[in-house]
């Protein structure tokens, strides 16, 4: 039996904020080995560590609804476009992921991806946002590459649309926070999700990176989260 690929936490007021994360997830199917070690399984290559503790506070105390992945990212990354080659990957920082070599692409596909998808697709027509928030986290140090300086605190991902990301960095950096301007990674590069559910919409969004070691307690989930919904609420009011 297959898993169901996402779950969704309250129910969005149309025009109103709502929050997507397509990392949030742990879970593998029971027919899918990995062929990686357990511990691997807690770290961020399988999945954005705190995001999920992040998003049920949001949903549950500052009425901002969620659609969450399920699944782990590394039995198909949500955040890819269907054709991009590390939609199943075989390595990640490092580490190989064996049980990924030679995979059914178009199962998996089938099974979890276009499902996620065409859920979060229907979802967001129907309460037709204001904003999106599209939320993930980033490790403060790779593995594969230990001399990279990661020094945000936050980052903002944008693509085409810059207006929202840039009022959301002044009000990050007014509370004294490093903030990345398309750091840790580009938006006009990775931005596979907002790209297809804001952009090419026409929506608004924040798509916001998180350094881990801030969200890993239940404590710094609560603060984020609290941080997180009154930036958001805050844009929401400034955008036409």
């Amino acid at each position: 039996m297959s898993l169901t690929p996402y779950r969704q936490v309250g129910t969005p007021s149309r025009g109103g904020i709502v929050l997507v994360a397509d990392h949030a997830g742990i879970l593998v199917p029971d027919d899918i080995p990995l062929g990686i070690g357990p511990d691997l399984m807690t770290r961020h290559i399988a999945v954005d560590i705190g995001v999920e503790g992040v998003a049920e506070r949001m949903a549950r105390r500052h009425d901002i609804p969620a659609h969450l992945a399920t699944i782990s990212r590394l039995v198909i990354d949500l955040h890819r476009e269907e054709d991009h080659e590390k939609l199943i990957p075989v390595e990640s920082d490092g580490h190989l992921i064996a049980g990924n070599i030679g995979a059914d692409r178009d199962r998996r596909v089938a099974l979890y991806y276009r499902p996620y998808h065409d859920a979060l697709a229907q979802w967001l027509d129907a309460a037709d946002p204001r904003l999106i928030v599209s939320l993930h986290s980033f490790t403060p140090k790779l593995e594969s590459d230990p001399g990279e300086e990661r020094p945000w605190d936050v980052g903002l991902l944008y693509n085409e649309n810059s207006e929202p990301a840039l009022r959301a960095m002044a009000m990050f950096r007014a509370q004294g926070m490093n903030v990345g301007d398309n750091e840790p990674y580009s938006g006009r590069i990775l931005n596979a999700t907002m790209n297809r559910h804001a952009e090419a919409k026409g929506r608004n969004y924040l798509a916001i990176e998180v350094r881990q070691d801030h969200i890993a307690t239940a404590a710094g989930q609560q603060r984020w989260a609290g941080l997180i919904a009154d930036i958001a609420n805050r844009v929401a009011l400034m955008l036409d």
